[in-house]
């Protein structure tokens, strides 16, 4: 597997320009980070929850459609989606000047279906992922339209890895980064730059206990596959993995580690009350992860922490901060 170089990644950025946005980074220094993290460890977050429709995903979603040559892009797009991919595809044919049909399973959140829909799309509602699959196939069949996949191909690895490249240059010398991971997507591009940037830089992926093919993946040796999601993280929800976001992630993350939907909620409750962020439970499965299992190990570091997401809505977010541990004392 060829790795995004850097001259391609930041040709690919120059490209992306228009249409994306350079999220900020937030140096979380506060009384809550000292108590949480340690009073010498420096916690930088990278907030693609300002990206354009609340997610890293239109990054991915443009690099493979700016790529189409007319005929091909005015035949539309498609894709399969939980909601984001779906936001993100939708939000990208609307400014290309295309049209996107989205194939969603009826458990979706209705404000990703909704939102899907006020981007311009037209979504199909389906009876569960595999019956999406194989609409998206019969639409590509009949109607010509092109497949976005939500998280496997060089161009998507290649937009991803614009998010890499704006962290490591926005913040010189980390020590690590955490990045999430669904399907592989992400942690494929944003580790293949982060690394090649920064080699001494250690790059975790972090996935839920209830979605952990990746990690399956890691032990095998191979691409790996769970029954069924079990985790409300259903922006990590990938049920199986594929070989080349499998292979880059094996280059270049370090280590996976895992986090349950107790500590998802805990660190969204924590992102909320110390920061002001309101996150769907992927933004917070890096702070999670350095709350739990990275805590010790990245005392006194200089830690990236990716905030990937915050497409939930409302009810939603109260419910899981509600029933999220006391641990900030408000």
């Amino acid at each position: 597997m060829n790795a995004p170089t850097i001259p391609e990644i930041r040709d690919m950025r120059r490209t992306l320009d228009p249409y994306v946005v350079e999220t900020p980074v937030w140096r979380w220094d506060n009384g809550d980070a000292r108590r949480f993290f340690g009073a010498d460890t420096e916690v930088l977050l990278k907030l693609e929850l300002f990206q354009r429709t609340g997610t890293f995903k239109p990054r991915g979603a443009l690099a493979v459609m700016l790529d189409l040559d007319k005929e091909s892009l005015a035949k539309g797009v498609t894709a399969v989606s939980a909601g984001n991919h779906a936001i993100a595809v939708a939000y990208a044919a609307r400014i290309l000047g295309t049209s996107a049909k989205v194939v969603m399973p009826k458990t979706a959140s209705p404000i990703r279906v909704a939102r899907s829909r006020e981007m311009g799309a037209e979504v199909v509602l389906v009876d569960d992922v595999g019956l999406a699959f194989s609409e998206v196939e019969r639409i590509q069949r009949e109607e010509g339209r092109t497949f976005v996949h939500p998280f496997e191909g060089p161009l998507t690895w290649l937009g991803t890895a614009t998010v890499g490249l704006e962290f490591t240059e926005q913040v010189p010398e980390l020590d690590a980064a955490i990045i999430p991971i669904g399907g592989g997507g992400l942690a494929a591009g944003m580790s293949a730059a982060v690394k090649q940037l920064r080699p001494t830089c250690a790059v975790f992926g972090v996935e839920p206990v209830g979605a952990d093919t990746m990690s399956r993946s890691f032990r095998a040796g191979s691409p790996q596959s769970i029954d069924r999601v079990r985790s409300f993280a259903d922006s990590l929800g990938a049920p199986y993995a594929l070989p080349g976001s499998y292979e880059l992630c094996r280059e270049f993350v370090d280590e996976i580690v895992l986090v349950d939907d107790d500590a998802l909620r805990d660190a969204m409750s924590l992102l909320f009350h110390s920061m002001k962020l309101a996150v769907e439970p992927a933004g917070a499965a890096a702070t999670a992860a350095l709350l739990g299992p990275l805590h010790a190990r990245l005392l006194g570091k200089r830690v990236g922490v990716t905030v990937c997401g915050t497409n939930i809505d409302a009810a939603g977010f109260c419910a899981a901060v509600a029933s999220a541990s006391p641990i900030v004392g408000v």
